[in-house]
């Protein structure tokens, strides 16, 4: 579950606006439960908008405030983890999904593992195992994600975001390459991927409970919530995979806004995931000096 609130090359892989005033953008919430903030001081000539998203959702429950909106279209430059509007962004996706060095599946399970792997695709998810050999199985991990959703086409925060960002004529930026997010699962050894992938087959009620729960929590905007759904989830009990996922890329994030944001307002969205806890982007933000305050997005 933590993947989809995390890293955004999966759901990439699988599915002219003139400033506004500042008092009709920045309602601020009266508490921290909000996938919006904003971000100013600290130097900054105008402030920047900070918003979660999640990466795979059905379209009805995707709310898209008009708060949100109009820190969107206020904005002058629009960043996601990726650069979303870059046809290339999916041609280069499909070439990275493989194993490093001809690792296959079949070389990380016991043969009766293997079958019960095989069976699921085939049986559950009608996909034939074969298409998929060379696979991290980590992106097989986020191809369960649509069976536990109630809509047969699911979507993402994200496409709604380069929709609005297409109707302001404003380009989406990456702040990482789709290489780097690819390279982020062979830093993860491909042994402990295949044991949550196998994890998540097993145990796949338990996993849609926790789904339901955490997109729950999501569409209210708890974010403390979430904080506690996330630490307990598949990645959050393993500090040191949670570092490669979470923490490292958080601090390169706040590390590349810190110029970005110097004479530009930027409309930054990357996945809920990556916005709480210690390590987390807007207490990142904080500890480097800058206001970050919630705002109402309903």
């Amino acid at each position: 579950m933590k993947i989809l609130l995390t890293i955004c090359i999966c759901c990439i892989l699988f599915t002219g606006c003139k400033s506004q005033n500042k008092k009709t953008v920045s309602n601020k919430n009266q508490d921290n439960n909000t996938l919006l903030w904003e971000v100013s001081g600290n130097g900054l000539n105008k402030p920047s908008y900070i918003f979660g998203t999640f990466h795979l959702m059905c379209k009805d429950d995707i709310n898209i405030s008009e708060q949100l909106k109009r820190s969107l279209a206020a904005s002058d430059e629009i960043y996601m983890e990726m650069d979303m509007d870059d046809p290339s962004t999916m041609l280069s996706g499909l070439l990275y999904m493989n194993m490093k060095n001809g690792k296959k599946l079949k070389d990380l399970y016991t043969e009766e593992e293997y079958k019960r792997i095989e069976g699921y695709f085939t049986d559950s998810l009608s996909m034939p195992m074969m298409m998929f050999q060379g696979v991290k199985p980590y992106f097989l991990v986020a191809m369960l994600y649509p069976k536990m959703m109630k809509c047969k086409t699911p979507s993402g925060v994200e496409e709604v975001l380069m929709n609005l960002a297409k109707e302001n004529k404003k380009e989406i930026k990456g702040l990482e390459t789709i290489q780097f997010q690819a390279s982020v699962f062979d830093s993860i050894p491909y042994e402990w991927q295949a044991k949550e992938l196998l994890k998540n087959i097993d145990s796949f009620p338990k996993y849609k409970k926790e789904f339901d729960t955490m997109m729950l929590e999501y569409k209210n905007q708890q974010l403390s919530a979430m904080e506690k759904l996330l630490a307990k989830s598949e990645v959050g009990s393993d500090k040191k995979y949670q570092e490669i996922l979470l923490t490292k890329r958080n601090i390169n994030w706040v590390n590349q806004l810190k110029t970005l944001m110097k004479n530009k307002s930027l409309f930054v969205a990357v996945g809920a995931g990556h916005l709480v806890g210690e390590n987390g982007v807007l207490n990142l933000l904080k500890k480097q000096g800058y206001t970050v305050q919630p705002l109402l997005n309903k």
